[in-house]
């Protein structure tokens, strides 16, 4: 198993997935921008804010993936010709920290989050909190979405990077 090959296309992979947090994000703020120009209602008012911080939110998560990954491609090739088994070490602390992290704020905290904007949404009624539960729900279904496809990609990365563990030590 060539894992120089798999940690590049796991990077490679992750550059072009990462651009569609700051495509998000820039249709939330196009979304503002047009409530702002046209909204004429107090609802489509409120959403203003919600929306643009939403956005800039998902566009500084895109850009700030997208430049770690981009430096990753390049560092993967030098360390991996230093020493091969320590970077499969690392790459497997690395992910196997991520693993961890996705199972504990993406697809535990985030889904609590959802739940409570949704509660907020039933039982408060001034439209800046409506606009505001709804646009953090928006906002956290497009990373729940995106981060999902992150989760399959680096758990099978995870489990390359496994199977190189063992054929380096034989």
């Amino acid at each position: 198993m060539d894992i120089l090959k798999a940690a590049t296309d796991w990077a490679k992979a992750e550059l072009i997935s990462t651009p569609f947090f700051v495509l998000f994000g820039v249709v939330f703020m196009a979304l503002s921008l047009g409530l702002w120009q046209l909204g004429k209602t107090e609802m489509a008012k409120a959403y203003i804010i919600p929306t643009l911080v939403a956005g800039t939110l998902l566009t500084i998560i895109g850009l700030g993936l997208f430049f770690t990954n981009k430096s990753r491609v390049i560092q993967f090739e030098s360390a991996y010709k230093t020493d091969a088994a320590a970077f499969v070490a690392s790459e497997l602390e690395r992910t196997e920290a991520t693993l961890k992290e996705y199972k504990n704020v993406v697809f535990t905290a985030v889904p609590i989050i959802i739940i409570i904007c949704a509660l907020i949404i039933i039982f408060v009624n001034t439209p800046i909190w409506r606009a505001s539960m709804i646009t953090t729900i928006a906002m956290l279904v497009v990373i729940l979405v995106i981060d999902g496809l992150t989760h399959a990609r680096i758990n099978d990365y995870n489990q390359q990077l496994l199977e190189a563990k063992q054929e380096l030590k034989y």
